[in-house]
């Protein structure tokens, strides 16, 4: 190894921590991509134990079918709810009937078939094909409305009332937690703490919780839930549920798998700048990543096929995981492999489902304000990165077509879906349709 590399920390997709150290960054990873997990299963009415355990089994497959070359983690997806939820009619935190879970499972498996259908079509034709269509124009303002439209989301939930009637608890424990969070990761730079910012500074509001005895609205103190782990069966099994074929699900679903495809070539292109950054720093050669999103969207729909086989909802590459990354420079596969693998073991154990499910909304969402700027920032990068010309009327009108709609719609309307007459049309998902169109149509040539 040479000096070169010892003084620059951090881990390369290829390179392998230690045993400890790959379960700690696992569990880092785990914990911030959790919360919207869960969230996206108490939207839909699916199992939450179902959903966390096929989140790990997707990521597993993910890693496998890219050969290890792209550091990913796959999580529940906000843009599906609208549609599944129409399938189930589900009320949150209210689980729905096996029959229409089958349902919304039998639309999310040829979700998959989409995205499978488009990474063929790329490695078929190649990547200059694909960057006509996706160019970074569109990416670029895609992650960025993703990252900001997760904003509200993160702020009110970190601050917010609790069982005082008010949210002063809420607020310490989320500035607290948001400003430890940063700390961490700007003045911790070398040895294993230099790792793990994020869970630090997890670590810290959690203690915070417990010291004043956190308690949310309606909710019980954290010291009493903490003594009520145990509680119960200390093993259960997900609850898994079959496909139901289903014409009116493969209609409403299916299409949606169309406009995720932005987000998750959005998600590569962040990975590729990042990585190479730090193979630039520790003097190795350039990482093909931005050349696999063939591989990579591939890989995204059999995630979606096998999560769905099972009882879960639909998913992408997550940008949480993915910003965490980012700031603490770890991005070994084994690291993520490691937390597929806990997050399948914390499935099946109440216990460790519970403590996690136990941290307060104030202290991941206090961390989650930084990690989802990170997401946002990542979108600035992929427009400089590819040196996109800020002064040229094609390229602002794609990127401010695509900001308002996403974030417009994200803030304007309930659930983040815009109606148009008896539709409702995810916010993301109609940006980045119309980012699409939009370019396509500006990129006709006069004869």
């Amino acid at each position: 190894m040479s000096s070169q590399e010892k003084t620059v920390s951090g881990y390369l997709p290829d390179e392998k921590p230690t045993l400890g150290r790959t379960l700690l960054f696992g569990l880092q990873q785990i914990l911030v991509m959790f919360p919207a997990t869960v969230t996206v299963a108490m939207l839909t009415g699916f199992h939450v134990s179902t959903t966390i355990f096929a989140s790990g089994l997707a990521t597993l497959c993910f890693l496998f079918v890219t050969k290890g070359k792209l550091p990913l983690y796959y999580g529940s997806s906000f843009s599906y709810i609208s549609a599944i939820v129409g399938m189930t009619g589900a009320s949150y935190g209210v689980v729905a009937s096996d029959d229409l879970i089958g349902r919304a499972q039998f639309g999310i498996i040829a979700s998959g078939l989409v995205s499978i259908a488009a990474g063929i079509i790329i490695d078929r034709f190649g990547q200059d094909k694909i960057d006509k269509i996706l160019p970074a124009t569109i990416t670029g303002a895609i992650a960025m409305v993703i990252g900001i439209s997760l904003a509200g989301s993160a702020m009110t939930s970190a601050f917010a009332v609790d069982a005082s009637g008010t949210n002063t608890t809420s607020a310490i424990i989320a500035v607290v937690t948001l400003v430890s969070t940063v700390a961490f990761s700007v003045f911790l730079k070398k040895g294993i703490l230099g790792q793990v910012p994020i869970l630090l500074g997890i670590l810290v509001g959690y203690l915070l919780s417990l010291l004043l005895n956190y308690t949310g609205a309606g909710d019980i103190g954290l010291q009493t839930k903490l003594a009520t782990l145990f509680q119960g069966n200390l093993v259960t099994a997900p609850h898994f549920t079959l496909p139901v074929p289903n014409l009116a699900a493969v209609i409403a679903i299916m299409p949606i798998a169309i406009a995720t495809i932005p987000e998750s070539t959005a998600h590569l292109f962040q990975l590729d700048i990042y990585v190479n950054d730090l193979a630039k720093k520790k003097g190795k050669p350039k990482y093909d990543i931005e050349k696999r999103l063939g591989i990579n969207l591939i890989g995204d729909g059999l995630g979606d096929m096998i999560s769905a086989a099972i009882g879960g909802p639909a998913g992408t590459n997550y940008g949480e995981n993915l910003s965490t990354m980012a700031i603490t420079h770890n991005f070994s596969v084994w690291v993520l492999g490691a937390a597929a693998i806990i997050t399948m073991i914390i499935s099946f154990f109440s216990p460790l489902t519970n403590f996690v499910n136990s941290i307060p909304g104030p202290v991941i969402n206090g961390a989650c304000i930084y990690l989802f700027g990170v997401i946002g920032a990542q979108g600035i990068a992929i427009l400089i990165n590819k040196g996109v010309d800020m002064f040229d009327a094609k390229n602002l009108a794609i990127i401010a077509v695509i900001l308002i709609i996403g974030l417009g719609g994200s803030y304007g309307f309930s659930g983040s879906n815009i109606p148009i007459g008896s539709f409702s049309l995810p916010a993301i998902a109609t940006a980045s349709v119309a980012g699409i169109v939009l370019n396509l149509v500006l990129s006709i040539k006069k004869t």
